[in-house]
């Protein structure tokens, strides 16, 4: 996947051991840690990063979530649920993320 964050990327550079570590963990954790289908856990990482208000996050999951085969309509349906749970303002950032990157030119189906 393409870099789209700079901080990320100076991060990557700044501290490559701490990196190659978080990548690892991360790697194991979403591919070998259980019985999930890659596009659900996609899903659950929009959700939680839209709940945290981890736009940064919430921005490459999506992209993410799009390569695993996500829908905009799967996606639009996890931000819905936080509605319920983490409240309307919250759900409107993420939405507004969501909304943002479709703007900006990133292809959604």
């Amino acid at each position: 996947m393409k870099e789209i964050h700079k901080p990320f990327k100076e991060f990557k550079k700044e501290f490559p051991a701490v990196y190659k570590g978080h990548e690892a963990l991360g790697k194991i954790i979403h591919k070998q840690s259980g019985p999930l289908p890659e596009k659900i856990r996609w899903l659950i990482k929009i959700a939680v990063s839209g709940a945290t208000g981890h736009a940064l996050s919430l921005e490459t999951h999506i992209l993410k979530g799009k390569e695993s085969g996500l829908t905009n309509d799967e996606i639009k349906h996890a931000l819905l649920l936080l509605i319920q749970t983490t409240g309307f303002p919250t759900f409107m950032e993420a939405y507004s993320v969501f909304k943002r990157m479709r703007g900006a030119g990133v292809r959604h189906r």
